[in-house]
């Protein structure tokens, strides 16, 4: 296929790199000659270095190389190109304009691609002359290692089209899933459930920055911390994506913003690029805060309160450790009481179950498998007690975090909002739900799809879990979706698409 890639940024040479390794020549275009010229030397020292590294051999390496085509000019006649791939400012007049041009040099049957990131495809084509050529090709940065393709067909994009594309980019090394063209898309729009949970927990103080990254990495198993992931993207464009994901879904509250990120931007704590964000950065920014030494009675005696699945884990977890337990029902004067939460706080176990304030402790079952154990503290806890409790958890080398009481715990309250908001996406139809769990474990580097995530914890404990948090906090950010709620009541997975009303017509 010969394919013009319009743009020779960092995204534009991305692309024509992952064209010519796929066997495509590529035509490379952008309003300044000179950035062609510093594209196809950049792609040609990319081929390079990945024969040097034996990822491609010598020989189809400089086949590559030849594939790549300067362009003078980013509209200039081309008879035989069958796709362009659009990849320059992002701005609706400058990507509307381009399209126009390159409708009068390039056949009818060239299929016009644009890799906009926030802005409608179907409003791109609305000032086309042929908007049903048009159609959204959205890759991720750097495009030869981020191996997935949005494929967002528009309000007018010729039917087959999708589809066609879609068998392209497979062909091509990368993984495609096809998208409605609804407000950040769906990479972007899956990725606000861990970031706007985890802006909602330091809202509410329930555990600082550092906190919150630790457990998302040893309890859920991220790569990365949500904080520490706002300040590698950049909290300005964070914002702005959140903001527009938002306001494009008409202000749903399972996508509220936080009111602590419009002063941060201001600041200019956007994160690494400016020296300082959640974290600082710079030669001389200070190292990781050693987590602070644990110093309770781990002998102390222990019940868990509780008889359901979540305690017998606890227990078991405890008396492989050692700890002084309790026989289950039994109880002592000063025994530590620890409770297994589950989209409940500790405060409503201590009033429901007559516990005793002072020594009663929530600890997150998520967390009890885990190398990091969570142990939430209420404002009424004895501070000798919570010592303790933490050296009780922390024994058999397990890592503690100590967190605020509040409704199902930090890494429950993630995960809830990370399937919530995918599930949210497959119940409006705007992708399929093995597209979106591919899309999301490629582009944001989960350990599991956020759906199959929801079917390991098991769709009706995910449902006791949100409807626990709802009922809790009063808070409709928390709302179950009707995906969760019908395969919970139905015994299906997450990831099963079901059966829809067209099937009685077939």
């Amino acid at each position: 296929m010969r394919i013009r890639v319009v743009g020779a940024g960092v995204m534009g040479r991305g692309i024509a790199q992952w064209a010519v390794t796929a066997g495509h020549t590529v035509e490379l275009g952008d309003a300044r000659r000179e950035s062609v010229d510093e594209a196809v030397a950049f792609v040609r020292r990319m081929l390079d270095r990945a024969a040097e590294k034996g990822r491609l051999d010598r020989a189809e390496a400089d086949d590559a190389a030849r594939r790549l085509v300067p362009l003078d000019a980013p509209d200039a006649p081309g008879d035989g190109v069958e796709l362009v791939i659009e990849a320059v400012l992002e701005d609706l007049t400058v990507k509307t304009e381009l399209f126009r041009r390159l409708e009068e040099v390039l056949p009818a049957t060239t299929v016009l691609a644009t890799n906009t990131s926030s802005l409608p495809v179907t409003r791109i084509a609305a000032g086309l002359r042929e908007p049903e050529r048009l159609i959204g090709l959205h890759f991720f940065n750097p495009v030869p290692l981020m191996k997935v393709v949005e494929v967002i067909p528009g309000a007018r994009t010729r039917p087959g089209l999708a589809e066609e594309l879609t068998e392209t980019v497979r062909a091509s090394g990368h993984a495609a899933v096809t998208v409605a063209d609804t407000p950040g898309f769906l990479i972007n729009h899956a990725g606000r459930g861990l970031v706007t949970e985890a802006l909602a927990l330091l809202e509410e103080q329930a555990a600082p920055v550092e906190a919150v990254d630790r457990i998302a990495r040893d309890v859920l198993g991220l790569r990365m911390g949500p904080f520490e992931l706002m300040d590698l993207t950049g909290l300005d464009v964070t914002a702005k994506v959140i903001d527009t994901i938002w306001e494009g879904f008409r202000y749903s509250e399972r996508l509220r913003p936080s009111f602590l990120t419009p002063n941060r931007v201001a600041a200019g704590l956007h994160g690494r690029k400016t020296g300082e964000g959640f974290y600082p950065y710079g030669p001389d920014a200070p190292g990781p805060a050693p987590e602070p030494p644990v110093t309770g009675d781990a002998r102390r005696a222990v019940r868990v309160a509780g008889t359901g699945p979540h305690a017998r884990a606890l227990r078991e977890a405890l008396a492989a450790d050692g700890a002084a337990l309790l026989p289950e029902g039994q109880d002592a004067p000063n025994a530590l009481v620890l409770v297994p939460v589950w989209g409940d706080s500790v405060a409503r176990a201590v009033s429901g179950l007559d516990l005793p304030r002072e020594r009663s402790f929530g600890v997150d079952p998520l967390s009890v498998g885990r190398p990091r154990r969570v142990l939430s503290v209420t404002p009424a806890a004895d501070p000798v007690a919570a010592r303790d409790a933490r050296a009780v958890l922390a024994a058999g080398g397990h890592a503690v975090t100590a967190v605020r009481d509040t409704a199902g715990s930090v890494a429950q309250r993630l995960l809830s909002s990370i399937v919530s908001v995918a599930a949210s996406v497959a119940e409006r139809g705007l992708a399929r739900p093995a597209d979106i769990d591919t899309a999301v474990t490629a582009g944001l580097g989960y350990p599991h799809g956020p759906l199959a995530w929801g079917d390991l914890v098991g769709a009706d404990r995910l449902l006791e879990l949100q409807s626990a948090l709802l009922a809790t906090t009063g808070d409709p950010r928390h709302r179950p979706t009707r995906w969760v709620a019908e395969r919970a009541r139905l015994g299906m997975a997450l990831t099963d698409p079901g059966t829809g009303p067209e099937a009685a017509y077939a």
